[in-house]
């Protein structure tokens, strides 16, 4: 028995000798990662998948995934995975949420972490393309098509991309440096899922000052050539703590 300050008598617990022994008691529980790659092309929002290669999800779409090895880092086996399957090291991935349903995977308790990201497919190449890894369109994905609960991730996964393009200004990264009003809000609008005031959208990104006036226009368009913008990255950076987002 032990007294504290105010003499008050608490049980001694027994401590546990063995670390080593108390975690080989605990439940076996596979821990895996997978990638979630939202790209945009063509004024359409996608995301990359491949093949399942087990017999039971046979002809069905799969994400990027893999099990978490003993000697690594969560974000470390993300990126592991994304070069593996893809080929491409310069892409940038958020840890979103874990997704830990016991009868997620037909094998047995698996517990996965998605990692995403948001990235403009003409600017990476895909070095691999095993397992029929290509470029799907979002809205053509349906649950039956895709293996375990991926058709869940992917969906929970855009509604924190939307939310997250609110927020930070990701979207200019997708745009070439000099880019149209237009363009801006197509991007948007498939990201978002959409359509948006032309009038009201315009008001609210010249409200925010980060959009500087080129003096050059849209070239070889079909349309009505419209006035070129560059997103000032800087300025945006030293303002970053007073932008509260933008709220369409």
């Amino acid at each position: 028995m032990k007294k504290d300050e105010d003499n008050l008598t608490f049980p001694q617990p027994s401590l546990i000798q063995d670390a080593t022994e108390l975690v080989a008691s605990y439940p076996t529980v596979a821990l895996t990662v997978d990638c979630v790659i939202f790209g945009f092309e063509d004024n359409k929002l996608k995301v990359l998948l491949i093949r399942s290669d087990l017999e039971v999800y046979k002809g069905m779409w799969s994400l990027l995934g893999d099990v978490v090895r003993d000697t690594e880092e969560l974000d470390e086996a993300a990126y592991r995975v994304l070069t593996e399957r893809t080929g491409m090291t310069n892409v940038y991935l958020d840890q979103v949420r874990s997704f830990s349903s016991p009868g997620r995977h037909p094998g047995g308790r698996v517990v996965t972490i998605a990692y995403c990201s948001l990235l403009n497919i003409q600017h990476h190449e895909l070095k691999t393309t095993d397992n029929e890894l290509h470029w799907h369109s979002l809205k053509s994905i349906s649950e039956k098509d895709m293996a375990f609960d991926h058709k869940a991730i992917i969906d929970k996964c855009y509604k924190w991309l939307q939310k997250r393009i609110q927020e930070h200004p990701l979207g200019f990264n997708l745009l070439p440096e000099k880019f149209s009003l237009r363009e801006l809000q197509n991007l948007y609008e498939a990201i978002l899922n959409v359509e948006l005031d032309r009038r009201n959208f315009r008001k609210k990104f010249f409200s925010m000052d980060f959009l500087e006036d080129t003096g050059e226009f849209e070239e070889d368009v079909k349309h009505r050539p419209g006035k070129l913008y560059q997103f000032n990255f800087e300025k945006y950076e030293k303002n970053k703590r007073k932008w509260i987002g933008i709220d369409f």
